[in-house]
Protein backbone atom coordinates (compact mmCIF):
# COMPACT_ATOMS: atom_id res chain seq x y z
CA UNK A 1 0.00 0.00 0.00
CA UNK A 2 3.08 2.22 0.86
CA UNK A 3 4.86 1.61 -2.25
CA UNK A 4 1.77 2.31 -4.67
CA UNK A 5 1.12 5.44 -2.48
CA UNK A 6 4.29 6.64 -3.08
CA UNK A 7 4.28 6.33 -6.61
CA UNK A 8 3.98 9.47 -8.92
CA UNK A 9 0.75 8.63 -10.15
CA UNK A 10 1.90 9.63 -13.54
CA UNK A 11 4.16 6.89 -13.89
CA UNK A 12 1.75 3.94 -12.94
CA UNK A 13 1.67 1.28 -15.20
CA UNK A 14 4.41 2.72 -17.56
CA UNK A 15 8.30 1.03 -18.25
CA UNK A 16 10.68 2.94 -18.23
CA UNK A 17 12.16 1.90 -21.51
CA UNK A 18 9.20 3.64 -23.33
CA UNK A 19 9.87 6.93 -24.79
CA UNK A 20 6.69 8.52 -23.93
CA UNK A 21 7.94 8.05 -20.11
CA UNK A 22 10.89 10.26 -20.76
CA UNK A 23 8.52 13.14 -21.91
CA UNK A 24 5.95 12.40 -18.66
CA UNK A 25 9.41 12.28 -16.66
CA UNK A 26 10.39 15.64 -18.47
CA UNK A 27 7.29 17.36 -16.97
CA UNK A 28 7.77 15.86 -13.70
CA UNK A 29 10.48 17.20 -12.90
CA UNK A 30 9.30 20.62 -14.27
CA UNK A 31 6.21 20.32 -11.61
CA UNK A 32 8.28 18.88 -8.65
CA UNK A 33 10.44 21.92 -7.43
CA UNK A 34 12.29 20.07 -4.91
CA UNK A 35 13.21 17.55 -7.84
CA UNK A 36 13.75 20.35 -10.02
CA UNK A 37 16.62 22.32 -7.76
CA UNK A 38 18.44 18.92 -7.66
CA UNK A 39 18.73 18.99 -11.38
CA UNK A 40 19.88 22.50 -11.20
CA UNK A 41 22.66 22.36 -8.60
CA UNK A 42 23.88 18.83 -10.47
CA UNK A 43 23.78 21.04 -13.75
CA UNK A 44 25.79 23.64 -12.34
CA UNK A 45 28.50 21.70 -10.94
CA UNK A 46 28.90 19.65 -13.87
CA UNK A 47 29.12 23.25 -16.41
CA UNK A 48 31.53 24.49 -13.65
CA UNK A 49 33.86 21.43 -14.18
CA UNK A 50 34.40 21.66 -17.67
CA UNK A 51 37.21 22.97 -18.99
CA UNK A 52 37.20 26.09 -21.32
CA UNK A 53 37.12 25.83 -24.84
CA UNK A 54 35.67 26.58 -28.20
CA UNK A 55 34.81 21.94 -28.89
CA UNK A 56 31.18 21.59 -28.41
CA UNK A 57 30.19 19.31 -25.75
CA UNK A 58 28.43 16.46 -25.79
CA UNK A 59 25.97 15.16 -23.62
CA UNK A 60 25.04 11.44 -23.44
CA UNK A 61 21.58 10.30 -22.14
CA UNK A 62 20.09 13.73 -22.10
CA UNK A 63 16.26 11.91 -21.18
CA UNK A 64 14.11 14.06 -19.14
CA UNK A 65 16.49 16.94 -18.66
CA UNK A 66 16.87 20.33 -19.23
CA UNK A 67 20.93 20.59 -19.33
CA UNK A 68 21.07 22.88 -22.43
CA UNK A 69 20.39 25.94 -20.31
CA UNK A 70 23.31 25.78 -18.84
CA UNK A 71 25.77 25.00 -21.73
CA UNK A 72 25.26 26.68 -24.95
CA UNK A 73 25.40 24.57 -28.04
CA UNK A 74 24.94 21.41 -25.96
CA UNK A 75 24.60 18.19 -27.86
CA UNK A 76 22.12 16.49 -26.71
CA UNK A 77 21.65 13.68 -27.33
CA UNK A 78 19.98 9.56 -25.94
CA UNK A 79 19.13 6.10 -27.92
CA UNK A 80 15.78 6.84 -29.41
CA UNK A 81 14.27 10.50 -30.30
CA UNK A 82 12.23 12.79 -28.76
CA UNK A 83 11.68 16.59 -28.89
CA UNK A 84 14.92 18.45 -27.50
CA UNK A 85 16.97 15.41 -28.64
CA UNK A 86 19.96 16.85 -30.70
CA UNK A 87 20.75 13.35 -31.64
CA UNK A 88 20.18 10.25 -31.43
CA UNK A 89 23.04 7.58 -30.49
CA UNK A 90 24.46 5.16 -28.64
CA UNK A 91 26.68 5.98 -25.82
CA UNK A 92 29.48 3.41 -26.74
CA UNK A 93 29.58 4.52 -30.18
CA UNK A 94 30.04 7.84 -30.63
CA UNK A 95 29.81 9.64 -34.26
CA UNK A 96 32.56 12.29 -33.89
CA UNK A 97 36.28 12.83 -35.04
CA UNK A 98 38.86 12.29 -33.45
CA UNK A 99 39.89 15.08 -30.39
CA UNK A 100 36.50 17.00 -31.53
CA UNK A 101 34.59 17.46 -28.34
CA UNK A 102 35.78 19.49 -25.32
CA UNK A 103 33.87 17.06 -22.75
CA UNK A 104 31.18 14.70 -22.57
CA UNK A 105 28.61 15.40 -19.88
CA UNK A 106 26.44 12.82 -17.98
CA UNK A 107 23.47 12.43 -15.27
CA UNK A 108 22.74 9.01 -13.89
CA UNK A 109 23.80 7.76 -17.43
CA UNK A 110 26.84 5.64 -16.80
CA UNK A 111 26.24 2.61 -14.74
CA UNK A 112 23.03 1.94 -18.04
CA UNK A 113 25.87 1.42 -19.91
CA UNK A 114 25.96 -2.45 -20.79
CA UNK A 115 30.08 -2.05 -21.97
CA UNK A 116 31.59 0.80 -20.31
CA UNK A 117 34.79 -0.20 -21.21
CA UNK A 118 33.33 0.83 -25.23
CA UNK A 119 31.75 4.32 -24.39
CA UNK A 120 35.49 4.98 -22.43
CA UNK A 121 37.06 4.51 -25.62
CA UNK A 122 35.16 6.36 -27.64
CA UNK A 123 35.15 9.55 -25.63
CA UNK A 124 39.04 8.85 -25.46
CA UNK A 125 38.91 9.23 -29.25
CA UNK A 126 36.34 11.91 -29.39
CA UNK A 127 37.66 14.06 -26.54
CA UNK A 128 40.58 16.23 -27.08
CA UNK A 129 43.51 16.38 -24.46
CA UNK A 130 42.74 18.28 -21.63
CA UNK A 131 38.77 17.81 -22.24
CA UNK A 132 37.00 16.14 -19.63
CA UNK A 133 34.19 13.79 -18.85
CA UNK A 134 31.92 14.91 -16.11
CA UNK A 135 29.21 13.45 -14.94
CA UNK A 136 26.54 12.47 -11.43
CA UNK A 137 26.42 8.87 -10.53
CA UNK A 138 24.96 6.81 -7.83
CA UNK A 139 27.70 6.02 -4.91
CA UNK A 140 28.20 3.11 -2.55
CA UNK A 141 28.09 4.10 0.92
CA UNK A 142 26.87 1.98 3.87
CA UNK A 143 23.53 4.28 3.87
CA UNK A 144 23.39 4.70 -0.12
CA UNK A 145 23.50 0.91 0.10
CA UNK A 146 20.52 0.13 2.55
CA UNK A 147 18.55 2.78 0.87
CA UNK A 148 19.37 1.09 -2.96
CA UNK A 149 19.55 -2.12 -2.21
CA UNK A 150 15.42 -2.22 -0.21
CA UNK A 151 13.83 1.21 -2.02
CA UNK A 152 15.09 1.32 -5.70
CA UNK A 153 13.57 -0.66 -8.56
CA UNK A 154 16.92 -0.90 -10.54
CA UNK A 155 19.84 -3.76 -9.53
CA UNK A 156 22.60 -2.45 -7.33
CA UNK A 157 25.60 -5.17 -7.24
CA UNK A 158 28.60 -3.79 -5.64
CA UNK A 159 29.67 -7.11 -5.30
CA UNK A 160 29.91 -8.06 -9.22
CA UNK A 161 33.21 -8.56 -10.25
CA UNK A 162 32.94 -7.45 -13.95
CA UNK A 163 31.80 -4.22 -15.40
CA UNK A 164 30.10 -5.22 -18.01
CA UNK A 165 26.22 -6.81 -17.20
CA UNK A 166 23.71 -8.68 -19.70
CA UNK A 167 22.09 -5.79 -22.30
CA UNK A 168 18.51 -4.92 -21.87
CA UNK A 169 16.61 -1.74 -22.08
CA UNK A 170 18.48 1.42 -22.29
CA UNK A 171 17.38 2.13 -19.13
CA UNK A 172 15.66 -1.27 -16.92
CA UNK A 173 19.42 -2.37 -17.64
CA UNK A 174 22.04 -1.17 -15.01
CA UNK A 175 24.19 -1.30 -12.38
CA UNK A 176 23.84 1.29 -10.23
CA UNK A 177 26.74 0.23 -8.20
CA UNK A 178 29.38 0.37 -11.61
CA UNK A 179 30.37 4.31 -10.90
CA UNK A 180 32.12 3.04 -7.38
CA UNK A 181 33.37 -0.33 -8.71
CA UNK A 182 35.39 1.41 -11.98
CA UNK A 183 36.58 4.78 -10.00
CA UNK A 184 37.02 3.70 -6.17
CA UNK A 185 36.48 -0.38 -6.11
CA UNK A 186 39.12 -0.88 -9.08
CA UNK A 187 40.82 2.06 -9.33
CA UNK A 188 44.34 0.51 -9.59
CA UNK A 189 42.23 -1.37 -13.04
CA UNK A 190 40.99 1.59 -14.34
CA UNK A 191 44.22 3.57 -14.06
CA UNK A 192 46.24 0.45 -15.68
CA UNK A 193 43.39 0.14 -18.58
CA UNK A 194 42.65 3.45 -19.48
CA UNK A 195 46.20 5.42 -19.45
CA UNK A 196 44.03 8.36 -21.46
CA UNK A 197 41.84 9.00 -18.44
CA UNK A 198 42.84 10.75 -15.23
CA UNK A 199 40.64 10.75 -12.10
CA UNK A 200 41.00 14.21 -11.23
CA UNK A 201 37.96 13.99 -8.42
CA UNK A 202 35.39 12.37 -6.95
CA UNK A 203 33.07 14.10 -4.65
CA UNK A 204 30.52 12.52 -2.93
CA UNK A 205 27.66 14.07 -2.53
CA UNK A 206 23.27 14.47 -1.29
CA UNK A 207 22.56 11.76 1.23
CA UNK A 208 19.12 13.08 1.50
CA UNK A 209 17.70 15.16 -0.75
CA UNK A 210 17.08 12.71 -4.04
CA UNK A 211 15.24 10.60 -1.76
CA UNK A 212 13.31 13.30 -0.32
CA UNK A 213 12.58 14.43 -3.59
CA UNK A 214 11.28 10.89 -4.85
CA UNK A 215 12.69 11.29 -7.94
CA UNK A 216 11.31 10.43 -11.06
CA UNK A 217 9.07 8.00 -10.50
CA UNK A 218 7.86 8.51 -6.70
CA UNK A 219 5.57 11.22 -5.27
CA UNK A 220 7.69 14.39 -3.63
CA UNK A 221 8.19 14.17 0.13
CA UNK A 222 9.35 18.05 0.40
CA UNK A 223 8.10 20.95 -0.78
CA UNK A 224 10.73 23.25 -3.51
CA UNK A 225 10.60 25.90 -0.32
CA UNK A 226 12.74 23.07 2.35
CA UNK A 227 15.17 22.48 -0.27
CA UNK A 228 17.66 25.30 1.45
CA UNK A 229 17.42 23.61 4.53
CA UNK A 230 18.28 20.57 3.63
CA UNK A 231 20.75 21.87 1.44
CA UNK A 232 22.42 23.57 4.25
CA UNK A 233 22.03 20.07 6.43
CA UNK A 234 23.77 18.17 4.28
CA UNK A 235 26.61 20.73 3.86
CA UNK A 236 27.12 20.67 7.43
CA UNK A 237 27.30 16.59 6.91
CA UNK A 238 30.22 16.89 4.59
CA UNK A 239 33.00 15.13 6.97
CA UNK A 240 30.54 12.24 6.94
CA UNK A 241 30.13 12.23 3.14
CA UNK A 242 32.27 8.97 2.60
CA UNK A 243 29.21 7.14 4.85
CA UNK A 244 26.36 8.85 4.15
CA UNK A 245 26.39 10.00 -0.02
CA UNK A 246 23.78 8.55 -2.32
CA UNK A 247 25.41 10.28 -5.40
CA UNK A 248 28.92 11.85 -6.63
CA UNK A 249 30.18 14.16 -9.17
CA UNK A 250 33.10 12.55 -10.90
CA UNK A 251 35.45 14.25 -13.11
CA UNK A 252 37.86 12.21 -15.59
CA UNK A 253 40.37 14.50 -17.43
CA UNK A 254 41.43 13.40 -20.81
CA UNK A 255 45.33 13.12 -20.56
CA UNK A 256 47.75 12.45 -23.75
CA UNK A 257 47.75 8.99 -23.74
CA UNK A 258 51.23 8.79 -22.05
Amino acid sequence: MLKTWLTHPLTRGLHVDDPSTTLLRRHIIQEKSFLRQIYQEWYLGIAEALPAGKEPVLEIGAGAGFFSDFIPGLITSDLFYYPGITAVMDGQHLPFANDTLCGVVMTDVLHHLPCPRRFLIEAARCVRPGGAIVMVEPWVTPWSSAVYGRLHPEPFQPQAVEWEFPPSGPLSGSNGALPWMMFKRDRARFEKEFTEWHIEHIRPLMPFRYLLSGGLSSRSLMPGRAFRFWRALEHALQPWMDSLAMFAQIVLRRTDGG
